[in-house]
């Protein structure tokens, strides 16, 4: 994906950034990411601008207006990427970001049909009819685009259709005479499939539980902070038959729950800010009176601690902030991020954990003499004295499924059923590739791309 915006993102073989979508992307590949996967991640901090990452690394903050000048560089880190990965691969599989007809953008275009026509790579056009209106999208798409790029459009595709496909040929046919595009495919909706988001959550704190707490469930509350990155953390909590997750939004009532977690954030202090607003600091004292359990995760940890420095305007104006007091450290944010994988142990039970740091800033304080975690010669993250509270800078601490059972342990849920995310995952992306072999028409895909498919099973797409 040339350019992608998101605050889920993953860290890669060669120690960069890139966005989690592209990671899932490369693992369900079998093959590792890499920076030129995305060389282009833009990372909202506020409503009008964003951390801009080039080829994995963060080169500053701009504002829309700024980055729109900053894409000629942009651009080309993106055919730079785009050849490298050529000569390592037999085929590359290009994806858009947003819609290809974003006339205000066509300029300087490095996302969509403007990459397209500067690599010469055919399009396959891919519209989601669970949202509807899906062939006046298509349609209106085509209609919007400038005679070479809709001639480089070689098929269409219907995603996440419900019912009998049957029903749905008048249509097709129409679409087939009016567009003169062959519909290479239609997807079938795939209840229950889990995929980790891209970026966005706003499912996940509309659709939170507000029935009363089931009582042989343990109870988790996550703020859903303005800048919350990386939600995908809490994957495998929303599919543990044994948790209740809950998405807390602005203004919306904080439940109780057995465990509160804090997660991580683009923008720490503006997020603390949010919290005290709204009501969570007093909340969390509450919380943890009445002997609750509470972790901070990346950003999350930063706010345990008593201060939180920002000198050089990294996230925001310059300036610190006072923390939540929880934990006896300070962190300073810096320039140069922290990007790392990390495999080690919990210090609660020695359970095998595996993860990734992503985060701007460096934490000292005698809290951290007493880790939660150790990777090596690494220590990662604080246990308070009474060891109700606990930090970490690891994101996916939940994947490893010996570290979520203590985890889940040490927040009060006994008899931890063995469950496996990473094993979840995959089934997944098997059950997607399975319906990707059975509804497309692959020949067709395979005519334009000029290979043959490589195996049987999981589909070379």
């Amino acid at each position: 994906k040339p350019q992608n915006m998101a605050l889920n993102s993953a860290v890669t073989s060669d120690g960069g950034e890139i966005g989690r979508a592209q990671a899932l992307q490369a693992l369900a590949c079998g093959i590792a990411p890499h920076t030129d996967m995305n060389p282009v991640l833009l990372k909202p901090n506020s409503d009008t601008g964003s951390q801009v990452i080039i080829n994995g690394r963060a080169v500053g903050n701009m504002d829309a207006r700024a980055y729109h000048r900053y894409k000629r560089v942009a651009r080309q880190a993106v055919l730079e990427s785009f050849t490298r990965l050529q000569a390592q691969y037999d085929v590359v599989l290009v994806e858009g970001a947003g819609s290809p007809a974003e006339i205000n953008l066509r300029e300087h275009d490095i996302a969509n049909m403007g990459f397209a026509e500067a690599v010469d790579c055919p399009v396959l056009l891919i519209a989601d009819i669970h949202r509807g209106g899906v062939f006046a999208h298509l349609m209106g798409t085509l209609a919007l685009l400038e005679e070479s790029e809709r001639a480089r459009v070689r098929g269409l595709v219907i995603n996440r259709f419900r019912g009998d496909v049957a029903l749905l040929q008048p249509g097709i046919d129409w679409l087939q005479a009016h567009s003169a595009k062959p519909v290479l495919g239609v997807l079938p909706y795939l209840q229950g499939l889990h995929l980790e988001a891209e970026d966005s959550m706003a499912d996940y704190i509309a659709n939170r539980a507000t029935r009363e707490h089931q009582a042989d469930k343990l109870g988790v509350v996550v703020p859903a902070l303005p800048r919350l990155s990386n939600h995908t953390d809490f994957d495998p909590l929303r599919l543990h038959p044994q948790v209740e997750l809950q998405f807390v939004g602005g203004e919306q009532a904080i439940p109780g729950a057995e465990l509160l977690i804090l997660p991580g954030s683009k923008s720490v202090r503006a997020d603390l800010d949010w919290l005290r607003a709204n009501g969570w600091e007093q909340a969390i004292q509450r919380h943890l009176r009445y002997g609750g359990r509470l972790l901070g995760i990346c950003g999350g940890f930063q706010m345990l601690g008593q201060a939180i420095h920002d000198p050089e305007a990294i996230e925001g104006p310059a300036g610190s902030s006072a923390g939540l007091g929880l934990l006896e450290m300070e962190t300073t944010l810096a320039a140069d991020k922290q990007l790392h994988n990390r495999t080690g142990v919990l210090t609660l039970d020695d359970a095998p954990v595996s993860g990734y740091e992503i985060h701007a800033g460096i934490s000292r304080g005698p809290a951290l003499d007493t880790p939660l975690i150790r990777a090596g010669e690494v220590c990662d993250g604080a246990i308070s004295s009474d060891g109700q509270v606990l930090g970490s800078y690891f994101h996916g601490l939940f994947e490893s499924a010996g570290a979520c059972a203590a985890l889940l342990r040490w927040a009060g849920l006994c008899d931890v059923a063995p469950e496996d995310y990473r094993q979840r995952r995959e089934a997944d992306i098997e059950r997607l590739a399975d319906a990707l072999e059975t509804h497309l028409d692959l020949q067709a895909i395979y005519s334009l791309l000029d290979v043959k498919p490589a195996r049987q099973g999981r589909s070379a797409l």
